[in-house]
């Protein structure tokens, strides 16, 4: 097998929640644990970080890796979806597996795959354990996909686990309300590892309390001891700027950092940072102010994350970011108001089928002037009946399906001091051509 056959194999063979929604959800840990019993359990023989949550768990993975390569530490970094290659949900110091290594593992265990019928995530998540035991890291930081308890990678037994926020999201299948789906996220907590949460919320601080203290877990509400302000950008050069921040509090090791993630809604991940490598460090590691200091400004290079408040151009500013639900798109209005002020904004919004198209649309600026667009995979809603919808709430646009011709229509009609956002799901994301 080559390494396209093998990505057809795993593509086509294997069903895929990021490709046909609920059929490939699965409530059990079944599979993945027969997969990893197979493969020789690979996800016991590496130190790992578990982070799970609504909205964050990826800027939070990736910065946490940052820093654990700025101290030198050989890491392995597991996320999904990917926008771009398939290789980028798994990575070690930042560099993508090499396509020679997803052959081998298709070819070595292609009759088992068969046989078994692994989900497409349950086969990734056991692909990349494999390979970070097979290279013999110091440290894996593992992303969930999409709940907790009977998400794939929730076989290993981290150092630490932690849970960014709870929001809605994917609630066919985590529940309706919020202590509902914190239930299902706080399926990572393990007997006797320590848990960080990010944020402190009224319907869901019990949910995490009570289990917890039932598996005899260290618990840390992160914003409670450490309170985090954007304070603004330090323009490094034109195509180079740097997103300040204050910490203070009991857990601020650091008074000042800066992070090249350049949304200002990072300051709500922070805490939750800050925090867990303040964990690592009583568990043993030696993270060092300068560490993450260095490790945060360089998450981009350091990790290639990608998607998150990414600047495409600057001349009309134009910038694209992967949030999708109700929270991710509020904090994302939030800073495109602020950008704004008497500029033109262009919003080009593609979603999927099975979200709460209601409520994210309602958010919207209604003097935006909107190009609707979809992805090219199944999931993604008609871009005709997103305008539909749109056109009931009050948002007005024109229907240009594929989202590089409809950033090419918005470039015509913008000024060099307008502004355009492209999002709405991570699918649209993923096509733009120079991303």
């Amino acid at each position: 097998m080559n390494y396209q056959s093998s990505l057809d194999f795993l593509f086509q063979a294997l069903p895929m929640f990021q490709r046909v929604g609920g059929a490939a959800f699965k409530k059990d840990l079944s599979n993945t644990l027969k997969l990893c019993a197979h493969l020789g359990n690979p996800q016991h023989k590496f130190k790992s970080i578990h982070i799970a949550g609504t909205n964050g768990k990826g800027s939070t993975a990736h910065a946490l890796a940052a820093v654990l390569q700025a101290a030198g530490y050989t890491t392995g970094l597991y996320t999904s979806p990917h926008l771009k290659s398939f290789r980028e949900r798994i990575k070690i110091n930042g560099i993508e597996i090499p396509e020679n290594e997803v052959v081998q593992f298709v070819e070595a265990n292609k009759d088992y795959l068969l046989e078994l019928k692994p989900s497409f995530f349950e086969m990734t998540v056991a692909l990349s354990f494999a390979y970070f035991a097979k290279q013999g890291i110091d440290y894996a930081v593992i992303e969930t996909g999409m709940g907790g308890r009977f998400d794939s990678t929730n076989v290993i037994h981290p150092l630490l686990s932690i849970i960014t926020n709870i929001g809605f999201d994917h609630e066919q299948f985590l529940g309706d309300t919020l202590d509902k789906i914190a239930f299902e996220k706080a399926g990572i907590i393990k007997e006797h590892v320590p848990v960080v949460i990010g944020q402190t919320q009224d319907k869901t601080a019990s949910v995490f309390r009570t289990i917890a203290a039932d598996r005899k877990a260290n618990i840390i509400f992160a914003d409670q001891s450490l309170k985090v302000n954007f304070t603004g950008y330090n323009r490094q050069s034109k195509d180079k700027s740097l997103a300040q921040y204050s910490l203070s509090g009991s857990a601020a090791t650091v008074a000042n950092i800066e992070l090249d993630l350049l949304g200002s809604y990072q300051a709500k991940n922070l805490p939750a940072i800050i925090v867990a490598l303040d964990q690592l460090n009583a568990l043993g590691l030696q993270l060092h102010p300068e560490h993450i200091k260095e490790g945060l400004s360089h998450i981009i290079p350091n990790t290639g994350l990608k998607g998150r408040w990414q600047i495409l151009s600057t001349e009309p500013l134009t910038i694209c970011d992967t949030g999708h639900n109700e929270d991710g798109i509020q904090e994302i209005i939030d800073q495109l108001l602020v950008l704004k002020g008497r500029k033109k904004l262009y919003m080009i919004l593609g979603m999927v089928k099975d979200k709460a198209h209601y409520k994210v649309l309602e958010k919207l600026p209604k003097d935006a002037e909107y190009f609707f667009c979809q992805a090219d995979q199944p999931r993604a809603m008609p871009a005709k009946e997103l305008q539909s919808l749109a056109i009931e709430l009050g948002l007005q646009g024109e229907v240009i399906e594929n989202v590089n011709q409809a950033r090419m229509a918005a470039e015509k009609k913008a000024t060099k001091e307008d502004l355009i956002f492209i999002g709405g799901s991570t699918f649209v994301v993923a096509e733009i051509n120079d991303l």
